[in-house]
């Protein structure tokens, strides 16, 4: 559930195209053509350096994969990308288009007007973090938080929307997702205030009756949300980035891109596809210590895929030695345990964003119940057993590379 973040200055850095034949790697996720993948040991693939890329936020630092017969007739592929990165709710965002047609009608003026259409999506994605993050005192959620207990807030349609399906997730979930968690604000330091040490169990206790998404009340007609006790608070961060890359996604269709991909960290939204051909993403190993290492890959078209995991922000308290991390079970208000990492697959990235914490908190089993449950939707876990669990929609798609690693 990572908080919203401070407001980002986005799509300052400069434009950059990759070849069709280029893997492309962001954030947790390794994407490339799917012809690229069909060949070759599963355990080499990898990504290569791109010039001027700034490193993703995981801290990966990709490198080159061995050539193959097949990824040398790729490189003959017409198509290219136009990407635009930057930084917002915390983490980097990357809006990369994927233009099919030859690379050498590649002209500065095709440049300029899907660069245009890129700032137009980071613009709304701009939008709509100004509204929910809870770092700036006048957005609507830090409004909402303010009111809690007292008074209901008129909020943006969009605010309404994002917490009304909050409380399904909620509902489907049986509470093990739940906005009102940020009543523990404070006590965990897990952002740039990293602190590996864990908080007062009493203040712990103390807070926990405050944590209750009954309690948040919706009117749709009035436009408003209420908490429902003083003391309680909402954050969107579980949730927020997957809405903004839906958001993003719209923008881009609507100007006429037909194929590309949206993601905010762990979150990415994929539209079309590679010149006919499905993209491929990979899954980070949840304990390997090398960043870009994959276990898994399965492709998609018109897909979200969305992950969590108990790995990016997170300590091993020296006391008992045990991993602490940013995902907390409103049901007990400390860290979730029993599952490493669940990657969606959905329909939305708002869907996939909702259900990987979720599923996390869950665990395992009744997390693999949910996910059967709603349609178009699959799921990879990786329990605390470091067992892989793949939905049924998802065996005949997803491939395993590789063991996850063993670790804390």
């Amino acid at each position: 559930m990572g908080a919203l973040g401070v407001l980002g200055v986005l799509g300052k850095d400069r434009l950059h195209r990759f070849s069709a034949a280029g893997w492309l790697l962001a954030g947790g996720l390794l994407l490339a053509a799917a012809p690229g993948l069909a060949q070759g040991p599963a355990a080499t693939m990898q990504a290569p350096v791109q010039p001027g890329k700034a490193a993703p936020a995981t801290g990966a630092v990709p490198s080159v994969q061995q050539p193959t017969q097949r990824t040398a007739q790729a490189a003959a592929a017409r198509g290219y990308y136009i990407t635009r990165s930057g930084t917002a709710m915390g983490t980097v965002v990357q809006i990369r288009v994927f233009v099919d047609e030859p690379e050498d009608t590649h002209s500065a003026e095709k440049e300029a007007a899907v660069g245009a259409h890129i700032e137009a999506a980071f613009a709304e994605i701009r939008r709509l973090e100004a509204l929910m993050t809870t770092w700036q005192p006048e957005s609507d959620v830090s409004r909402i938080n303010a009111a809690a207990g007292k008074t209901a807030v008129k909020v943006a349609p969009e605010v309404l929307d994002v917490v009304e399906r909050s409380l399904h997730f909620a509902r489907i979930s049986g509470g093990a997702f739940d906005i009102s968690f940020y009543a523990l604000k404070g006590l965990w330091r897990f952002d740039d205030d990293l602190s590996p040490t864990l908080p007062d169990p009493a203040e712990v206790k103390r807070r926990l009756p405050l944590i209750n998404w009954r309690q948040i009340v919706v009117d749709r007609a009035a436009g408003t949300v209420r908490l429902g006790k003083p003391g309680m608070a909402i954050n969107l961060g579980g949730i927020g980035k997957g809405y903004a890359v839906d958001a993003a996604v719209r923008v881009l269709k609507q100007a006429g891109l037909t194929s590309g991909l949206v993601q905010a960290g762990g979150d990415l939204m994929i539209f079309g596809s590679k010149g006919g051909q499905p993209f491929m993403a990979g899954v980070r190993d949840p304990r390997s210590p090398d960043p870009s290492d994959y276990f898994a890959v399965c492709p998609i078209v018109d897909h979200a895929f969305s992950t969590a995991g108990d790995y990016e922000r997170a300590f091993i308290y020296s006391k008992d030695g045990k991993r602490y991390h940013h995902i907390l079970d409103p049901r007990t208000g400390y860290p979730a345990r029993g599952v490493r990492s669940v990657t969606v697959y959905a329909k939305d990235a708002t869907l996939a964003d909702g259900l990987d914490d979720a599923i996390l908190i869950m665990g395992a089993q009744r997390g693999l119940a949910l996910i059967e449950s709603i349609p178009e939707a699959g799921a990879i876990i990786v329990d605390d057993q470091n067992k892989v669990h793949v939905s049924s929609r998802l065996r005949k798609l997803v491939r395993l590379v590789h063991p996850p690693s063993q670790g804390i």
